[in-house]
């Protein structure tokens, strides 16, 4: 497996133009998300924006493990509204896209605007839209944890 760029926009990402859209969605496909994503996609907290643990405004720190079957995503807190840091292990992994993808910049794309996860005929895809960019795996499923950290002013 290796990087892709892509021209287009990868997989649905319609909460980008109409997060609401996705939430209404959510209920009807929770069923069909596999264990583990449907116990993040469906947290309370995670699209709530004014809790600790929603996934807005956090920022892509590292991807370990890419063109594996196992997969993590690290994304680091914001400390004006979080206070832990959110680890993402992916298994069965059968889909990595980057875009763009830089090998200089690695994985700067930014702040999470918004992420979505869906079902696939894989297991679900995972979609995080970032400020500068867009990052996607298919998997048969994920598992996420907050973990605990220790905010600075350089966070």
């Amino acid at each position: 497996m290796e990087y892709v760029n892509l021209d287009a926009q990868v997989g649905d990402l319609s909460g980008v133009l109409d997060p609401a859209r996705y939430l209404s969605r959510l209920p009807s496909i929770s069923g069909d998300l596999p264990p583990g994503a449907r116990a993040f996609a469906t947290d309370t907290d995670h699209y709530d924006f004014r809790s600790r643990r929603c996934v807005e405004d956090l920022t892509l720190r590292a991807v370990r493990g890419a063109g594996g079957e196992v997969m993590e995503v690290e994304l680091q807190h914001s400390c004006w509204k979080h206070d832990q840091d959110l680890l993402i292990r992916y298994a069965g992994v059968s889909s990595f896209i980057i875009d763009p993808f830089d090998e200089d910049r690695g994985t700067g794309l930014g702040t999470v605007i918004l992420d979505e996860i869906l079902p696939h005929r894989d297991g679900c895809s995972h979609e995080i839209a970032c400020w500068e960019g867009t990052l996607a795996i298919v998997c048969r499923d994920l598992q996420a944890e907050w973990t605990e950290t220790i905010c600075s002013s350089g966070s």
